[in-house]
């Protein structure tokens, strides 16, 4: 499986869930794309990852719902 399945598999796992704790995307590579501005592990913008931890529950749910967007968008090849 490769590493952008197992962060869409991730995704459909905490948006699945009702716990209060939201798990970070962070999967500790850490290298943002130059011309994409989305980090090569985990998907997020600069912003959603400087933001994250002052972000409430339901904010960083909203974030992983667009890290399970782009996964799909990346795995489709669009």
């Amino acid at each position: 499986m490769s590493a952008l399945s197992r962060l869409q598999l991730k995704a459909e796992q905490v948006l699945a869930s009702d716990s209060a704790h939201v798990p970070s995307p962070c999967v500790s590579v850490c290298v943002v794309h130059p011309t994409l501005g989305l980090c090569e592990g985990c998907l997020r913008n600069i912003e959603e990852i400087g933001a994250w931890g002052q972000m409430p529950s339901a904010q960083q749910r909203q974030v992983w719902q667009r890290i399970q967007v782009r996964c799909a968008e990346r795995l489709s090849g669009t």
